[in-house]
């Protein structure tokens, strides 16, 4: 049977356009997609996202950009329920913001470590010192308060500035 310009350019065509498909899924999903070739009962080339259950294909992987994968590139696993431990994006996303909350909680404890060694030096400068009450007016410390809050400061920065330096 001989086949006709009309049939192989219908063939050329679907094939193109279950290329195509096959690239606009693998750009939506993101990860590697699998699809096997075969040959129908007329010699016709078949493209199908499920293995034939008769004959012999062809199993064809295409990267996320498009390309077909090499031999030996990406090892699929053939068992579905085999786990993959590459992280998703998801999981990618949440490590992204947990190093960036602990950098931003790092910056903060670095800034009330400074404002403790600050305290400690005003209180240890000498003179007269004083708070500002919620009135505005000036309350003097006498000695002891002073001893107390020195020792109160030191504690703070023994427990949780240690090790930091200025």
């Amino acid at each position: 049977m001989k086949s006709s310009p009309f049939n192989t350019q219908w063939l050329n065509l679907l094939f193109r356009l279950s290329i195509s498909g096959v690239l606009a899924l693998s750009a939506v999903n993101g990860n590697a997609i699998t699809y096997y070739k075969s040959t129908g009962n007329h010699g016709e080339i078949r493209f199908s996202q499920f293995p034939p259950t008769n004959g012999k294909f062809e199993v064809v992987e295409l990267r996320s950009d498009g390309r077909q994968v090499d031999a030996g590139q990406m090892a699929g696993t053939t068992d579905p329920n085999a786990q993959n431990n590459a992280p998703t994006t998801q999981d990618q996303e949440k490590q992204a913001m947990q190093k960036r909350i602990d950098e931003l909680e790092k910056q903060e404890n670095i800034r009330r470590c400074q404002s403790l060694r600050n305290n400690l030096a005003s209180l240890n400068s000498g003179g007269r010192i004083y708070e500002q009450a919620d009135d505005g007016s000036k309350q003097f410390l006498d000695d002891q308060t002073i001893e107390q809050r020195r020792d109160k400061i030191q504690q703070a920065l023994n427990q949780y500035c240690s090790g930091q330096t200025t």
